[in-house]
C-alpha cells in the first residue's frame, strides 16, 4: 500500500517528534511510508476564521499533493476532520466541478492514525511497550467529528506494561478550540481547569491524545502547576519500545 504521511503544519512546526514516531510505528508494522515534501497547511485556520475563499487554493494544493496516494494518514484528528468535513463544502464554494470530483475521490483515502490502524488494517496490538500510568483525553474533533470511537483506547490497551486509567469527564472539551482559547480566554481557562483537575485525579504520569493542539493547551497548564504530569501524543506511545 502506498501510504502518504500528512503531518499537519502544527506538528511539523512545534511537535516534529510526533511525525517521526508515526513513521517509526508504521515502518515497524511493515508499512512503507512516503512524505510528500509539497504538502502545506490544510486550511483549517483560514476556514475557521472566516477566510473560506482564501482556503480554496489550499484545498486544490492538498488534492494535487495526495491524489495519487492509496491512503493518506495523519496524526491529527483536527486536520483530518477539516479535510473530511469541510473540503467538500469548499469545493462546492469554488464552483469548480473538477475539484468537487477530485475531493470526493480523495476523501475515502484520508485517515486519522488510530482509525487507519484499527479500522482499515485491523491492527490493535502494534508491539508497543510503555510501562507508565497513562490517561487518555478524547479530543473534540476525534470523538465528535471523526467519530473514532474507542480505536485509540483499543490500541492503548494492547501496549505492554501500560497502566491505562480512565479519565473522569473525558468527553468534556479541554477549552482549546484554536482561536476560541484566544477570543474567549476566561471560558477557555475555566474549561481547562476542570480538565486538569480530572487528569490529576487519575494519578497518571502521562496524558495522551490524538491532537497535539489540545495537548499543548493541557500541557501548558500542567507545567505551570508543576504537576509532574507530562503530555504525549498517542503516536509516541504506540511507537515506544523502551525496556
Amino acid at each position: 500500500m502506498n501510504v502518504s504521511l500528512f503531518i499537519a503544519c502544527f506538528n511539523d512546526t512545534l511537535y516534529p517528534e510526533t511525525g517521526k514516531a508515526t513513521i517509526h510505528l508504521m515502518e515497524r508494522l511493515g508499512i512503507q511510508v512516503n512524505f510528500p515534501m509539497e504538502q502545506t497547511c490544510c486550511g483549517q485556520m483560514h476556514y475557521n476564521t472566516g477566510y473560506q475563499y482564501e482556503a480554496i487554493p489550499l484545498v486544490e494544493h492538498f488534492v494535487d499533493t495526495f491524489s495519487d496516494s492509496e491512503a493518506v494518514v495523519a496524526p491529527s484528528a483536527s486536520c483530518v476532520g477539516m479535510v473530511r468535513e469541510f473540503y467538500p463544502k469548499l469545493a462546492i464554494l469554488s464552483g469548480d466541478s473538477d475539484l468537487i470530483r477530485r475531493v470526493d475521490q480523495l476523501l475515502p483515502k484520508i485517515f486519522e492514525l488510530s482509525q487507519f490502524l484499527v479500522n482499515k488494517l485491523g491492527i490493535e496490538d502494534v508491539g508497543a511497550y510503555y510501562p507508565h500510568r497513562v490517561t487518555y483525553h478524547p479530543t473534540c474533533h476525534s470523538q465528535r467529528m471523526l467519530r473514532v470511537g474507542d480505536a485509540p483506547l483499543r490500541l492503548l490497551r494492547n501496549v505492554k506494561g501500560i497502566d491505562l486509567v480512565e479519565l473522569p469527564g473525558a468527553e468534556e472539551c479541554c477549552g482549546f478550540g484554536g482561536t476560541f482559547a484566544v477570543k474567549n480566554a476566561d471560558t477557555s481557562m475555566a474549561m481547562l481547569t476542570d480538565k486538569i483537575t480530572h487528569i490529576k485525579s487519575t494519578g497518571a504520569e502521562v496524558c495522551t491524545a490524538a491532537d497535539n493542539s489540545c495537548l499543548m493547551h493541557i500541557g501548558g497548564a500542567l507545567n505551570r502547576q508543576r504537576s509532574g504530569v507530562k503530555t504525549m501524543h498517542l503516536a509516541e506511545i504506540l511507537a515506544s519500545t523502551e525496556t
